[in-house]
């Protein structure tokens, strides 16, 4: 058996990924963490069901399923099987299993490394106030942190991570928020600046993060009134089909 293989002759993980490389479609790899706004993620992929030449991938982190497990009307059963029948998703991983079967040898491929080449665009809605902690200081201990980690942060790439923060009011509040955010906005964040003196006159892009801010005041799952709700999630959807060039003839908004 090759390393790349698993029992009975299947793909790994990763190296199905690896033979979607070159597949000449767009890449859209949407993640979510641990945040109630998780039951709009199916919303947001379906939006895209009719987007031709369109291939998706998920991530969720197991605290981001527990709020997929049909616990109440606003709450669908979507587990990775569900998730996986919603047209152009192609896979969907759960946790970090995935990224272990089969274990590892030298020269296979690894998972994490491989979405990060494979992704044109990497989505995390809801991000979670754990997750936001975690990826501006650097930690990897996750599949999705293992992606954000190793992102190609090469301005020449291009290659963006939007991401929509969603958390209680308090954590929102919280002084280390706002210094994260910084970090994701200011430090690594997209910016247009001016070319440098004797060229074109173009402008160029640097940084690789976009932060969707929550937009309003509202009343929050937890019964807390404030700020911290995730973007509304057609304003995701919006940005999503500007940043990869998608035509807003193939975008459906179901209610």
């Amino acid at each position: 058996m090759s390393p790349s293989q698993s029992q009975g002759d299947q793909p790994s993980a990763a190296a199905e990924v690896t033979a979607a490389l070159n597949d000449g479609k767009i890449h859209l790899l949407l993640a979510a963490s641990g945040s109630v706004a998780t039951i709009k993620l199916p919303l947001i992929v379906a939006s895209f069901s009719k987007v031709p030449n369109l291939s998706i991938r998920v991530i969720l982190t197991p605290n981001a399923a527990e709020f997929l497990q049909g616990q109440a009307g606003e709450q669908p059963r979507y587990d990775s099987e569900a998730l996986r029948g919603l047209p152009n998703v192609d896979a969907v991983y759960v946790g970090d299993a995935d990224e272990w079967n089969p274990r590892w040898t030298r020269g296979a491929p690894i998972l994490h490394i491989e979405l990060r080449r494979w992704a044109q665009l990497l989505v995390v809605a809801p991000l979670s106030a754990n997750v936001l902690a975690k990826i501006t200081n650097g930690l990897c201990d996750s599949l999705l942190t293992s992606v954000i980690r190793a992102w190609d942060t090469d301005p020449v790439m291009g290659k963006r991570i939007l991401v929509a923060p969603s958390m209680n009011t308090a954590m929102w509040n919280h002084p280390l928020t706002a210094r994260q955010l910084a970090t994701l906005r200011d430090d690594w964040g997209v910016q247009t600046t001016a070319a440098d003196e004797g060229s074109d006159g173009a402008e160029e892009n640097r940084g690789w993060y976009e932060v969707l801010l929550p937009k309003t005041t509202k009343s929050l799952a937890c019964g807390d009134v404030g700020q911290g709700a995730m973007m509304e999630w057609r304003d995701i959807v919006e940005v999503i089909r500007e940043r990869l060039n998608l035509s807003a003839e193939y975008i459906e908004l179901p209610m």
